[in-house]
This record gives structure tokens, sequence and C-alpha cells, in this order.
């Protein structure tokens, strides 16, 4: 952690004052043995992008048996948002927290994963199913999201049960599709829609009016309040398809007239590029770390059981972050003049995807940074610490909330197999910093 960070603590004076009897009684309202549970229950439902209906269902459910007046807002009925509300009962800023039903995992279709991953990758049950051993949470779905998900549930729990009410609104929402995927070539509507019907679509259907938000996600109790977009290019190499029988050797594999024989080339000048790009649009300040990574996804060239004449068309897709600094058209033109000093051919370059990063204003944020420091210094016993690197070098939906100029975080749990007491100190954290918000009425 960069040791110029401050938890930014002068608007405390703007902060609700929480007092020993009051942290007391949050503390004791919170169970772990109930948060373990719910975080486990919630992680086992499967939810891979696209299929969040039946964990979306759980949450609503969960909401109105605690009595959290819970809404489905989506663009599907499939795919809903779930949205619950506490408090509302006086004059005070409003919170919103937010995290994603949503977990990475192979397709489980063979017609897609065997062309991404080794067949014992797709059998690795922590994709599906989460458990505690050792005393550690395992499984992808608890460390990304529903275990923060839960932090955040039991800590409005908590907060309704010590009969605790806030004089503003605290949002609690459960949101699909973050993880993705995206709409690329063949794979288009609305099936294959990630953020835009999750928080984006939340923001303006959602009926929510927040002054702050918290993208409750493993930080490893880090902060912070900016996060990188991203734009998949597609660069296609451009030849002609020449019968195999009368093709001639190409000792130059730049003259080969199929495109696929310079993908070498092309890719190895990419890895240059990226290397360079990331040093040159590395992003510091207060609020985070951005380094914006590339990578190649995919190379999609030729149609396999059609061979006999090779192919006119290879193309690569990659990914470039972007951060909160940065929009797409530098990048484009960038990458177009790389292109054009390789002597590669004909070859034409499309952004297919582009969110770009943001960054939420220092002093607008302040004083949710001055709630979380104060909750995170009581619970934990050390200063609030900015996130590491990464967590400030991708997409979070706290994002969103930035772009709409609502000042909005991310922070939560260890990222890696946290233990039930992480899941207890996070709701704490969660739960002090919504009362110091809010203010009690």
């Amino acid at each position: 952690m960069a040791s110029n960070f401050n938890a930014h603590q002068q608007p405390a004076s703007q902060l609700y004052r929480i007092s020993a009897e009051e942290k007391a009684q949050i503390d004791a309202a919170i169970d772990s043995e109930e948060l373990t549970d719910l975080a486990l229950e919630l992680g086992n439902i499967p939810s891979r992008s696209g299929e969040e209906g039946a964990a979306a269902r759980y949450v609503f459910d969960w909401m109105r048996r605690e009595g959290f007046k819970p809404r489905a807002v989506g663009a599907t009925p499939e795919r809903p948002n779930i949205i619950g509300e506490y408090g509302g009962r006086g004059n005070a800023a409003n919170l919103l927290f937010t995290a994603h039903l949503d977990t990475e995992s192979p397709a489980f279709s063979a017609q897609l994963d065997d062309y991404k991953y080794r067949p014992e990758t797709v059998q690795q049950k922590e994709w599906t199913r989460c458990w505690l051993q050792d005393n550690r949470l395992h499984g992808y779905p608890i460390a990304n999201d529903r275990g923060p998900m839960s932090c955040f549930l039991i800590a409005a729990k908590a907060l309704r049960k010590t009969g605790i009410e806030l004089a503003g609104r605290l949002y609690l929402t459960a949101c699909p599709g973050e993880i993705g995927p995206e709409p690329i070539e063949e794979y288009q509507g609305i099936g294959y829609l990630g953020k835009d019907i999750g928080a984006h679509y939340l923001f303006h259907h959602g009926g929510i009016a927040a002054d702050y938000a918290i993208a409750a996600e493993g930080t490893d109790y880090g902060i912070t309040w900016k996060g990188c977009g991203y734009v998949l290019f597609r660069i296609r190499l451009l030849g002609q398809s020449t019968f195999t029988p009368a093709l001639a050797h190409h000792a130059d594999l730049a003259s080969h007239p199929n495109p696929i024989y310079r993908i070498g080339r092309l890719i190895e000048a990419l890895h240059g590029w990226a290397g360079d790009y990331e040093v040159r649009y590395r992003d510091e300040s207060e609020g985070g770390i951005s380094i914006p990574k590339v990578q190649i996804d995919a190379i999609r060239g030729g149609v396999p059981h059609t061979f006999g004449s090779g192919s006119e068309i290879c193309g690569l897709y990659l990914e470039v972050g972007l951060t909160a600094r940065q929009t797409v058209a530098p990048v484009l033109r960038e990458l177009q003049t790389l292109l054009g000093s390789l002597d590669l051919g004909e070859f034409d370059i499309s952004p297919l995807v582009v969110r770009h990063g943001y960054e939420a204003d220092r002093d607008a944020v302040a004083p949710l940074v001055a709630a979380i420091g104060s909750a995170t210094e009581g619970v934990l016993g050390h200063a609030l610490k900015r996130a590491d690197p990464i967590y400030s070098s991708m997409w979070r939906d706290h994002n969103v909330f930035n772009m709409q100029r609502i000042p909005a975080v991310t922070c939560g749990i260890p990222r890696v197999l946290p233990t039930p007491d992480d899941l207890v100190r996070s709701a704490k954290i969660y739960a002090l910093t919504a009362l110091a918000i809010c203010g009690r009425a």
C-alpha cells in the first residue's frame, strides 16, 4: 500500500457520531453462524452470468422475511435486480450497497468450453460449490460476490434487530450481469447482455436515490474509489483463399495469401506494445492505482470442417484496459498506427465493446471514506488502507455510480479464502458505515 494514502477524515463532522453502546449493540446483533450459513446457502445456488434467477429469488425472499420491502426490477424477468430498503425516517444522506449475483464460470457447454478450458478445469467444483473447510470459505461464488453481499445483508439486519432506525435511506441491491458477457459477433441480443442490465439498469429504473454507494466486493479490507474500464478491439487480417494443391510456397510469411500466417508477427508486436502501454497510462491518485492491462482473448480464422483453401480472414480479439483518465479513440489511433507499420497487408480494426473507467471526486467521496475509515479502525484496529492496484485496475460496479456523479467506492473482505470471522468483521464495518452516513432517526 502506498504510504501517501490517508482516510481523508476532514468531513467527519458531517457524520453521525456512533456511541459505544450503539457499537456494542451492533456487534452483538451480528451472528457469525447465521452470516456464514447465509453466504454458503446463497453461494451454492448456481448463478453463472445469464442464469441469476434462482439466486435473485433467494435474495428477494430473504429480504421479504427480514422486513426490507424488496422489489424486483429487471430488463427481463429471468434476470432481475433485487432492491431492498431500510430507514428513510428523517432528513439525512442515503447510502446504497450493491453486489452482483453472477459468478465467473465455464459455460458448461462443450461447444464453447472445449475452445477455452482444459477438461479438468471445467470439472473444478469451486466454480459452482461453496463449503467451509479448515475455517476457510471455499468457492468462487462466495469470493465473487455473494460473500460480500451476505455481509451487507446481515449488517442491515443487525441495525434493524437493535431497533436503530435510520434517518437516511439504506438501499440493499443485488444485481445480475456484472461479470459479463457482452454481445459479440454472432452472440447478439438481450440474452448476451451483461453490465447493461445490472447496476446500469438499476440506477435508471430501480427507484433509488443514493447520495453514496459501496460496491461490496473483496478488497482485503482496502478501499478505492476509482476503476478501469475496457475496450475489446477486433483486429482482422485480410487475404485471399487459395486451393491448397495450387498454393506456391512463400518463404516470407508476410507475402502469404492466408492471413493466419501473419498472425505471429501481429501477436509479437501487440505484446511489445502492451508492456509499454501499461507503463505510459498507469494512473495513481489518493483513490487508487490503476494499471491498464492488455490481453489477447480470442483468435478466429477459417472453418475447420470446410478446409482445403485456407482462409481469407483471421480475427484477433484484444482486450485493453482504460483508466479513468482515458477515452477509447486515442487508443484506437495508437493501434492503427502500430498495425500500419508492420507490413501485415490489408487489415481492419473495430472497437466492439467500450466501457470507460471512472473515479469519484475526492471531496465528494470524502464523507463516505471517512465513515468507512472510522468503522475500519474500530473493527480491525488499524487505519483504512488504499486497496491493491488490482482492485482499481478492473471494472466493478462502483464505476456505474461514479459515472452518474454518485460518489462510490469498493471495499470488502479478503478476496481469497476468507474466514467466517472475515465476514463478521466486514458486516460490522458495513453496519457502522451505514449508521454514520444515514444517521439515526
